[in-house]
């Protein structure tokens, strides 16, 4: 089974760059989508319903900004879940910034952590929201369920997740205490899975400035995650990242986890 996440940066943008043509032909099983700027209702039948390479179909499931044009996450399955929720906090849930797909061996969340902004101007929110989801994780395990969290944490947890971590010290994604909680998080036991299989391995990113040919010359940030609780990593077959993924400032990052 794959799992492929991807902050697409407006679903409808990178609809007219060729992702319906490239979802089909990747066919993965399940694909999580973050800040997808948009309501079900203002998209077209082909991102509503879409099919794999062998005509079988997708059930899109949504969580939308109150705010239009902002914000927001899915996920696309071609197996049917037992339950899709969100977060269940409306100061998040207004914002689209969670959904949660139960399944028989796991429970798979879609997340866009929030962005601290400049001057740490939403770092409050952004720890807030950081804290909901350890706490969802730990009720998870605590029922003795298995997770997949996956999405944009907006977070470079350590310098290798960067190429200039001494000029972003005081950006947002680079703050002590975002890469402190991610601290937090991986101490509680939860597993960066790209780290697992790759373990200090520079020069791997997920997202890069459109300013002054960031990606051309791979001057990026590792904002994009699958994390999983320790019992659920036995699982994992590998866990990558595709740069090779054009159509957003970000690319999608993905999973495989054993039959």
């Amino acid at each position: 089974m794959r799992i492929l996440s991807w902050n697409v940066n407006g679903i409808r943008a990178v609809e007219k760059k060729g992702f319906i043509q490239w979802m089909t032909e990747e066919s993965p099983d399940m694909l999580c989508l973050q800040e997808t700027k948009a309501e079900p209702g203002q998209l077209s039948p082909a991102l509503l319903s879409p099919n794999d390479k062998k005509g079988k179909p997708y059930t899109a499931f949504w969580a939308s900004s109150v705010k239009r044009g902002y914000s927001g996450v899915a996920i696309y399955t071609k197996t049917k879940p037992l339950d899709v929720k969100p977060l269940g906090i409306r100061e998040f849930d207004d914002e689209g910034r969670a959904l949660q797909a139960e399944f028989k061996d796991f429970t798979l969340i879609s997340a866009y952590f929030p962005n601290s902004q400049d001057g740490g101007a939403r770092l409050g929110y952004k720890l807030d929201f950081c804290a909901a989801m350890m706490e969802l994780c730990k009720k998870l395990v605590s029922q003795k369920r298995h997770f997949v969290l996956c999405g944009d944490y907006n977070i470079a947890h350590t310098p290798i997740d960067i190429a200039r971590p001494k000029e972003n010290e005081g950006n947002a994604g680079y703050l002590p205490e975002e890469r402190a909680w991610m601290d937090s998080y991986t101490a509680a036991g939860f597993v960066d899975t790209f780290r697992h299989f790759h373990p200090g391995e520079p020069n791997h990113y997920s997202w890069w400035s459109y300013r002054m040919n960031a990606r051309e010359r791979n001057v990026g940030w590792r904002l994009d995650y699958h994390c999983v609780d320790p019992a659920f990593l036995p699982k994992i077959k590998r866990s990558v990242i595709r740069p090779e993924v054009q159509g957003s400032d970000h690319c999608p990052v993905e999973i495989e986890i054993k039959s």
